[in-house]
């Protein structure tokens, strides 16, 4: 007596796996609904640049910490102030963090910072205290 294997095999092939997408929809926008009733929103602050305000900072340093892993170069106002780094941090004036830009770039481990009209490079960056 042989087994016929041909026929089981026809047979497997047959039947495909079907799905119906009808109930899942249902039940995604059925949660989705729910989700959008339930939750709360708030009205977001006025603050667009996503900056602390000074009212927010804490303590009363003229300089706050960037520590930046492998950063290498800073310059500030197209001048290299890369003397000034310290662990892979630098100390940049609150002036700066205020008025002028800063920009980190973390895969080239550089900062480039423009500093506000009359500011010094050697002023904007400092070296940081441990």
């Amino acid at each position: 007596m042989t087994i016929d294997t041909s026929s089981y095999r026809r047979k497997l092939r047959s039947k495909q796996a079907r799905v119906n997408l009808v109930p899942l929809i249902d039940v995604i926008f059925t949660i989705l609904i729910f989700l959008m009733v339930t939750s709360s929103f708030q009205v977001a602050a006025d603050s667009s640049a996503g900056k602390p305000q000074v009212s927010q900072s804490s303590g009363s340093s003229e300089y706050y910490l960037f520590p930046v892993t492998g950063l290498k170069t800073v310059t500030v106002n197209g001048v290299d102030m890369s003397k000034d780094i310290r662990n892979s941090a630098i100390a940049i004036h609150t002036q700066v963090i205020d008025e002028g830009e800063i920009i980190i770039k973390p895969k080239e481990g550089s900062i480039i910072i423009t500093t506000p009209a009359g500011m010094s490079p050697d002023k904007a960056v400092n070296i940081p205290s441990t």
